[in-house]
This record gives C-alpha cells, structure tokens and sequence, in this order.
C-alpha cells in the first residue's frame, strides 16, 4: 500500500546509511546513555553508542540527517566526535600518565602525614595543603573540566561524583584551616581519592585498549604492496591501485595481495589467520585464494576477484566491528540504572549528611566524612563496561579463530538451543561425489565396464556422472567417443560406445530395455545403497553388465563434531534431501540419532520450524542457498565459510573454515562470554549494592572507597581479558 500525499516515506534499511563516529570525552556508562539519547532524538536516526570501545554505529535517513549534524549533535551534548579516519590511533592512557605522576608523587607524603599522628612536623596542615592544591587542581582538572561541562547541560556524570567529592574534601578543609577550627582536614582524603581514581582510569584505558586488540590486528593484516603483472613484467603498487581483473605474484613467504584465483602455479597457503587452521591448504590453478593469508613455499600469479572492502577479510573485520558496536539484551537493565545513577548517588550523599547531622548525633566532620565517601564509592562505570567488553574481547578472538559473531544478541541465543540441526551434503560431508565402487558382472572386466560408463558419463551434467567421468579420466586419461547420447531425466542415460548399446541408471530405466539386475548384484546394490552410496545399474547389448556406485564422503572430523555438540548437552538432527537409506548411512557413520530425509529444499525452514513448535530451541547449520531459508528461521543459524554467501548471509555465525567441529567451539565461546557478561553484571551491581550502604553507615572511609571505586572497573575490564585465553576444543592454540 502507498503512503499517502504528502506524507514522508519511512526509508527501507538500503535507503538508509551508516556511519561511525569516534567519541571522545566520556567517562562513565551515564555519558554513553546521554549521547545515544541526543543522536537518537534527531530525525530518521538510530544510534547505539558503545561506552568500551569509545565509538557511535549510526544508521540515519540522508534527505533529513547529514554527518555534520550527528557531529553537532554529540558536541551539543558535551563531548566530542570525529569519523574514525579523522582519529588517530593514540594510546587512551597516555593523558593519565602525567598527572598520575604528579598525584602519587604529592600525595604519598599527604598520606603518611594522615597515618604517623603524633610524630607529624609542626604547621603539616598548611603543608598538606600546599601539597593537596596541585593534585586536586591539576591532576584532577579532567574531572572539574567534564563536571563543569556536563552541569552546563544540566547533567552529572562519574566526573560530577569525583569532582565534588574532592573539591568538598579540598573545600573543607582549606576553610577550617585559614578559620583556625580545631577539627579535622581531609587533604589527604582529596589527594588519595584523585591518585586513585586517575590510576584506575589510567589502568581501565589500558584494559580497554587491549580489549579491542583483536579488531585492529584484524585491520593490520592485509598486504600494502602488490606485484602486478603488467605488459610482461611486474611492477610494485599499492594495494589501494589493485583492481578486479588484475593480475599479481605472490612468492613464497608473501601475503596474497587480495581475494582471487590461482592462474599458475602450486603452493601451500596458511589461512591460520582467516581461519584458525595451522595446516597449510594446497592450491593450484582454479582454487581460490583470500587476502591476507600466507604463500608457505611456491610461486603463484593469482587473478584479482575481489579488491578493497569486498574482500573476506574486509568484510569479516566489518561484521565484528558491528557486533562489538551493537548491545545485548542483557545490557538494557544497566543502561538503565546507570542514566538515573548520578543524581540518585548525590541524592543519597546529600541525605547521608543530613541524616547523620539531624539523626546521627555525629560531629559535622564526621557527617561529612560519611557523606563523601558516598559520592566516591559509587561507581556506574562498571555497569558501563560489563557487557561491551566482554562482546568486544569475545567476538575478537572469536574473529582469531576463523568464528564471526554477527551480533550481541547471538550470545543469548546460544544459551538457549536444545537441538541442533545439520544439513547433510557439504556440512557433514565434502559436499563432492566421487566414485566408491565398481561391481561388474561374471564375465565382464572391471576396467572395461568403468572405461565405457565414464564415457557416457562424460556427456552428462549430472553431479553422479561428473563423479564418474573424473574418476574415469583419471584412470584412463582418454575416454571413448561416444554417438547417440540421450540423457533421461531423473531415471538415467543411454547412449552407443565402442558399437554397444549402452544404458546407465536407475532398474526402472534397464527395465525398458528388458534387462534386470541378477541376484547378486541386486544384493550388491542394497549393500552399497545401506552404506551410503548412490548406484547406478549399467546394461549394455540387452544384459546387466555391473554396477558403478558413487558416494559424497563424510568429512573426516564430522563424528568428532558431533561428539562436541553432545557434550555440550545438544541434540544433533540431520536434516536432507537424501532418501532414507542414504540419509541413516551417513547418520550412523558420524553418531546421529534423528535422522529427517526426503525434505526438498524449499521444506526445509518448515521442518525447523515443526521442530520449533514441538519447543525446541534449534541451532541450524548449513552451507548452500537451500539452507538460507532454514538459517533464518532457526534460533540461531550457523553458515560454513566455505558455502555460499546467500547462506552465510542468513546466519547468525559464521564459520570460515569449513571444519564443523567450530560449531561446538562457536557454541562454547558465545557462552563463556554471556557467562563473563553475566559475572561482570553481578560484580558491577552487587558492588554498589553492598558498597553504598556501607558508606552511608560510615563504616567506609573516602580513600578506602576511592580504591574500590577505581578496582570495580578494572576488574570488569581485567574479567573480560581473560576470554583472549579461550582456546578451541580441537586445536592445540
């Protein structure tokens, strides 16, 4: 239906664009949330902004949003942003390091003037505050400059929390001293709570950067020069001037400059960094070759195919990054708290200081001791970092090991799934047929009866005759010319060789001719049929003359793949086209118990979907344009890299090597890092949870709350890291 006169058409997801901005200047999970609250409010926008990796995904309408107004936008907000190309690639710790320096340097004495009581030097107050002045005043001047900032917008951020509760500390006790008040001065207080707050930001940046390790190896990998063949000789370009249709050389030790098809040569090509493999896969003219990945030993000339972003690295790289950008269903709650944290926190220390002054019975200092410790232990930048570090180190080393999560939302998906299906050809098996045996009958030579099917086989298409015309060239070389071939669709072939007539296919097909098979290769077709394999009669002058049959072999890690996937508590299904038979060989070969046969390929989402209404969660994998329909509609959809790219479209994880055992480990990966998201929520809430009371009761001095604060978002951070050591279930890495 058309939308009506003069009402503006929603933009489909092609008319929208997308863009990346690099954000600067937030400190804590509440700058994300107001940042992504004022891209959001503009026309035709949708943002996500990811506080751990510092960056904005934005899709917005062009003809009512430009890229200069989401900048605006950001900066209207108090912060800064750039297009990531504008950015340069700087260490995040290096503006800490200075004024760290300095605030350790001067508060070390402040401190041990606090601890040594009775042996302090006379008139220590004025020089703890000489001492106390710098660090707060230029040490913590992040802090007051992101306060004064963000209260210009009417908002409080962690740097509003850290900066009161300093400058109060500093305030007090500047003003007790210079009145002559005989109580308490918390100049050690303010100059431990900014040394320990600018070392847990200095050690957070650190953290953070290492988080996003993986994706910036990602970007680094490819080749910078190619040797394009030009009129005859090579000549050194950039990788930038490389175009379709080029042709370029790759000696041994080299990068491939970029996707393409081997024209001459043979080598060995380590994909480890495409793929996860260690073993180097041998090519040669007609194998493809991606970008990025090694030449171990010959000399290759290699056609260009795909240049720039379209290659599998660019586009790999792409979709963790859009990944690391998006949000998981989990991280919601902990927007939420964290864009009310801020005033609910001054809200709380505001009230601490009246309840302990009205209620309390306390010294004013003590009230007021109370009162910051609260504003300094409270800490939404752990709530913050839960998730998006985790995702961003997760799905990095998932990227390491040839694993691309699409998207956050995949991670729940996998905690989930009870059932996994499995397509048959090209997932469990090698996705080729190829000829597994030659059964003549009494009287008839093996290699005459195998030389005469290839021949005619040669003059067919068919994926059963193409595996036995190869297997016949390779044998023989030559094979027979042939005369009168016709080819019957879905029962056979016939045709004349050597001045026989010769018909190949199905009984039904011998049966016109009047020949049938004898009992005994009737009971050799059964057998081969039971293991797996499809047979093919072959007649020629009106007598059954053998039998030739071919089989799509089982890939070889396929039975431990599916060993894997029931250790981890999952039902393996396969899911095929094949008859029964076939379908129950090839189960039973690789330890499959449910087997689903006879399902055409536009029934296949259906089954998954029948399987769905019985309440199971279902994993489906799968490899060719068949099974895009059934990845969609499955829970989760899991593509194998080698298939084709509709189906590694419509999945959820792709797996670029096309060992199915990386279905198991992609498996356990999302859910050792839901369960570190999982871990770093609890941390993060329960640390405030029992944190805040505490320092309401005073039972929690500043400083004491100062450390704590700065250690709840390195251990978030430090908590994430550790995915970086999730090592695959098959491979020693």
């Amino acid at each position: 239906m058309s939308a009506p006169v003069g009402a503006a058409a929603t933009p489909t997801a092609e008319e929208r664009r997308h863009v990346e901005l690099a954000i600067t200047g937030m400190t804590c999970a509440s700058c994300a949330a107001r940042i992504e609250k004022r891209l959001n409010k503009l026309d035709g926008v949708t943002a996500t902004v990811n506080f751990a990796s510092e960056h904005a995904a934005v899709a917005y309408d062009p003809d009512q949003v430009r890229v200069e107004d989401l900048l605006g936008a950001v900066e209207a907000a108090g912060y800064g942003a750039a297009l990531p190309e504008e950015v340069t690639d700087e260490d995040p710790a290096r503006p800490y390091r200075v004024r760290l320096l300095v605030a350790v340097v001067l508060t070390v004495p402040l401190v041990l003037f606090a601890w040594v009581g009775a042996a302090r030097p006379a008139g220590w107050e004025w020089i703890s505050l000489v001492l106390a002045t710098p660090v707060v005043a230029y040490a913590g001047w992040p802090f007051h400059r992101a306060a004064v900032v963000n209260a210009r917008h009417g908002v409080a951020t962690m740097d509003t929390l850290v900066s009161v509760g300093t400058l109060a500390a500093w305030t007090w006790s500047t003003v007790v001293l210079f009145a002559g008040l005989s109580t308490s001065v918390y100049f050690d207080t303010a100059g431990a709570i900014t040394a320990l707050i600018l070392l847990g930001r200095y050690l957070e940046a650190r953290a953070k950067r290492q988080s996003g390790q993986a994706i910036r190896a990602l970007l680094e990998l490819g080749a910078k020069e190619a040797h394009v063949l030009r009129d005859g000789s090579e000549v050194l370009v950039p990788i930038e001037e490389l175009a379709v249709g080029d042709r370029f050389v790759v000696r041994p030790g080299e990068k491939v400059a970029t996707d393409g098809i081997v024209v001459e040569g043979s080598s060995a090509i380590d994909q480890s960094m495409l793929t996860g493999e260690s073993v180097p896969v041998e090519v040669g003219p007609g194998d493809t070759v991606a970008g990025a990945t090694v030449n171990a030993s010959g000399r290759l000339v290699v056609e260009a195919t795909r240049v720039g972003s379209a290659t599998a690295l660019a586009q790999i790289t792409r979709l963790v990054a859009d990944a690391q950008a998006g949000k998981a269903p989990v991280q919601r709650l902990a927007d939420r708290v964290s864009a009310v944290f801020v005033p609910v926190v001054i809200g709380v220390s505001v009230l601490t200081l009246v309840g302990w002054l009205v209620i309390g019975g306390v010294t004013t200092a003590a009230a007021f001791t109370a009162a910051v410790a609260v504003i300094v232990i409270a800490c939404p930048c752990a709530l913050g970092l839960a998730t998006p570090t985790a995702i961003m180190v997760g799905t990095g080393r998932g990227a390491q090991l040839g694993i691309v999560i699409k998207g956050p939302e995949v991670l729940e998906q996998t905690r989930q799934v009870t059932t996994v299906v499995l397509d048959k050809t090209g997932t469990l098996t090698e996705g080729e047929m190829a000829l597994s045996a030659v059964v003549p009958a009494d009287g008839v030579d093996e290699e005459y009866l195998l030389r005469l099917v290839a021949g005619v086989e040669d003059a067919s298409e068919h994926p059963v005759a193409r595996a036995i015309a190869a297997a016949g060239r390779q044998r023989f070389g030559a094979l027979p010319p042939i005369e009168a071939f016709t080819a019957r669709a879905g029962l056979g072939v016939e045709a004349v060789v050597d001045g026989h007539g010769v018909v190949i296919g199905r009984p039904s097909l011998l049966a016109d001719w009047g020949v049938s098979l004898s009992d005994r290769l009737t009971a050799e077709a059964d057998r081969l049929e039971e293991a797996g394999s499809t047979v093919v009669g072959v007649a020629w002058d009106g007598e059954a003359r053998g039998l030739v049959a071919v089989a799509d072999r089982v890939k070889a890690t396929s039975r431990q793949a599916v060993a894997d996937l029931v250790a981890l508590g999952l039902t393996p299904v396969l899911l095929t086209g094949d008859n029964e038979r076939t379908a129950r060989a090839v189960a039973s070969e690789v330890g499959i118990d449910r087997v689903v046969a006879n399902v055409l390929p536009g029934d296949k989402a259906a089954e998954v979907a029948r399987l769905q209404e019985s309440g199971e969660v279902v994993a489906m994998v799968g490899d060719g344009v068949n099974d895009a329909p059934a990845l969609a509609q499955a829970d989760l959809g899991l593509a194998i890299g080698t298939g084709t790219d509709v189906a590694i479209e419509a999945s959820d994880i792709t797996l670029v090597a096309g060992d199915l055992r990386a279905v198991a480990d992609a498996i356990r990966l999302s859910r050792r890092t839901l369960r570190t998201i999982q871990g770093n929520l609890v941390w993060a809430f329960g640390y405030n949870v029992v944190a805040i009371p505490l320092a309401v009761a005073g039972v929690v001095n500043p400083i004491v709350a100062a450390a704590t604060m700065a250690f709840s978002s390195v251990f978030v951070v430090t908590n994430s890291l550790r995915l970086r050591r999730f090592h695959t279930g098959h491979r020693d890495r």
